[in-house]
């Protein structure tokens, strides 16, 4: 007996229980409300979606083309529209994610308005943001299942056996578009107490996988800008614990905690590491401090400070704003010894910020991480900072001139223009970007690739052709063909977009609460018929 049968069932036998005050309530109807609504909670959620990311961690460590992906999404219905699309052209959700980007709350949720992404947007807007998505893609399911309810009422009106029993089965195999989301927490927004506090909002909200990075909160710089600021190993670590035990206070014992480490370009520190014998973690953190070995006190000026590093005297580089610097050429290392630390110390994934898509360079960490965790796992960024098109037709060139080819017909800084489009070196190029995440996921370690902000650039790029059309000499035509056309002829679902906003579903439930006596809106003279 399918589980709505079961519900069907249940409910019959409490209407009976309670005999003239259940009058009214189909059964069938109550269970379809129940089949609608499967996640009662956020916490049912997070239980889901951590299940669903343990599974697919495990598939991943026996195969690595099973990687997952994810895009970012700012708003409930961008990630709504981007999971029925999903389970339109692939017939599934199975390891597709959805990403909450910090920069996109910045950017474009914060009451203040559009700011940069230094932490400085409220920290409630993260977990508002979950519980949004959330809310729109459970509303996909209940929307998709009140579809399929319709076509189970008329199969039955016709008598078609066959049909309903067909029908009857996509309702008892549905799949939820209720996916994992890896949600960015900045660097916690303050001290390891703040973060366990927002930590247990984002997880009450939904939040299977928390993302975290080791920059100083109050110092926060978006990964591919300048100025980036590392706090010593145990402060971050203390952050990460503090993540645990908000999973585990709320019952999610096996929820995600993606380490994210900046070193690679961050060159500051704003302070010296707490040390208590040669070689502990404090002591190797400020082994990378970039300064001057002295003899004796007459070397130190007024404010210096001064460490013992490496058995001898250290006085470290200090910035006129305080900070101290790392040695140059330091980040590779410094790199490794945070993703090993934060693996060993409770983290589940790594995530490496790069300044470039280069899977050599990945792979190069990824080795070196792999020698003290041999499962280690990496989620990374498939950033829309990176120029991939100038990136990727430098590295073929790079390549094409060491195999001693001929690339005098090439202008390496200039590879972006148009002219080079239909060259052999571009068109390698562009084989080299699309299979980029599957060649990353087999050579290194890449078990989850996202892109931050692309549905931010969508947005813009669709608004900018529309505004052309319809402003210009097409007028309503830039929006027909632009847009409505192409929506009719592709299957996009908001087509209908009274539809899409819960219409049919407000007539259904009006249908099981007033009977004959409903006073429906999809009727003959809506409009919406025309589609």
């Amino acid at each position: 007996m399918s589980s709505i049968n079961k519900d069907i069932d249940s409910i019959a036998t409490l209407a009976k229980e309670f005999g003239p005050a259940y009058e009214g309530i189909n059964p069938e109807y109550a269970a379809r409300m129940r089949a609608q609504n499967r996640f009662k909670t956020g916490l049912d959620i997070a239980q889901y979606t951590a299940d669903i990311m343990r599974r697919d961690m495990a598939e991943y460590d026996a195969d690595s083309s099973a990687y997952t992906q994810s895009l970012g999404c700012w708003h409930g219905f961008i990630g709504q529209q981007k999971l029925i699309a999903i389970k339109k052209h692939f017939g599934t959700t199975n390891k597709r994610y959805l990403y909450l980007s910090g920069w996109m709350i910045a950017a474009l949720r914060s009451e203040f308005g559009p700011l940069p992404d230094q932490s400085m947007h409220e920290k409630t807007s993260v977990p508002a943001l979950i519980e949004e998505l959330y809310t729109f893609l459970r509303q996909a399911d209940a929307r998709e299942m009140g579809g399929l309810f319709r076509q189970l009422d008329a199969a039955r009106a016709a008598g078609n056996a066959a049909e309903e029993k067909a029908i009857q089965d996509k309702i008892d195999n549905f799949q939820t578009h209720v996916v994992p989301i890896i949600a960015d927490i900045d660097a916690g927004f303050g001290n390891e107490e703040a973060t366990y506090l927002l930590a247990k909002k984002m997880i009450e909200a939904g939040a299977c996988a928390i993302q975290i990075e080791n920059q100083v909160s109050d110092e926060k710089q978006c990964g591919h800008q300048d100025g980036k600021v590392t706090v010593p190993h145990a402060d971050f670590l203390a952050k990460i614990r503090a993540v645990r035990y908000a999973f585990l206070e709320l019952g999610i014992d096996n929820g995600i905690i993606v380490a994210r480490t900046d070193s690679l370009g961050a060159g500051l520190t704003k302070q010296i590491a707490v040390t208590n014998e040669p070689g502990d973690l404090g002591d190797k953190y400020n082994s990378f401090l970039d300064g001057d070995y002295i003899n004796s006190a007459e070397d130190i000026a007024n404010g210096d400070v001064v460490v013992k590093a490496n058995g001898k005297l250290l006085k470290p580089k200090r910035l006129a704003s305080g900070l101290f610097q790392f040695k140059p050429g330091s980040g590779v290392d410094r790199v490794v010894l945070d993703c090993v630390t934060s693996l060993q110390n409770g983290a589940d994934l790594l995530w490496i910020e790069t300044e470039k898509p280069h899977v050599g360079q990945i792979k190069e960490m990824v080795d070196r991480i792999r020698e003290e965790v041999p499962n280690a796992k990496l989620v990374y960024n498939n950033s829309p900072s990176f120029n991939w098109t100038l990136n990727f037709r430098q590295q073929v060139f790079d390549a094409m001139a060491a195999e001693g080819k001929d690339v005098s017909s090439y202008d390496r800084a200039n590879l972006m223009s148009v002219e080079y489009d239909e060259s052999e070196l571009a068109i390698e190029a562009d084989n080299r970007i699309r299979t980029f995440q599957a060649d990353a996921a087999r050579e290194a370690g890449i078990f989850h690739h996202l892109i931050t902000l692309p549905t931010y650039h969508t947005a813009a790029l669709s608004t900018d052709n529309l505004a052309k059309e319809y402003f210009g000499a097409a007028g309503m035509l830039g929006y027909v063909e632009g847009v409505q056309r192409k929506e009719i002829r592709q299957g996009i679902a908001c087509v209908r977009h009274q539809n899409m906003a819960g219409s049919d579903m407000g007539d259904d439930h009006k249908e099981y609460f007033s009977g004959d006596a409903a006073l429906k809106a999809s009727g003959k003279d809506n409009t919406m018929n025309q589609f």
